[in-house]
């Protein structure tokens, strides 16, 4: 496989859960949650970076250091009249 081939992103979705935010990747077998948003993120960042601790990134289909890509879901915020 070519590196122009390997995706340079990782895609995770965060999403509202009944008690905590939940992310999950997309690319890579990863899900973890948080209180916060930016809790969050950081459990989303070192749970990645641990599932690819000595592992070859194109194995995944994924380019060397690869950057995390999140959507997040959020509600609409109610206007008031």
């Amino acid at each position: 496989m070519f590196t122009s081939d390997l995706q340079h992103t990782i895609k995770a979705f965060i999403r509202r859960g009944e008690a905590h935010y939940v992310a999950e990747c997309l690319e890579v077998a990863v899900v973890t949650q948080g209180k916060t948003l930016d809790e969050t993120i950081a459990n989303l960042q070192e749970a990645v970076a641990l599932h690819l601790e000595g592992e070859d990134p194109a194995e995944f289909g994924l380019a060397p250091n690869p950057t995390l890509l999140i959507t997040m879901e959020l509600e609409p915020v109610a206007r008031v009249a």
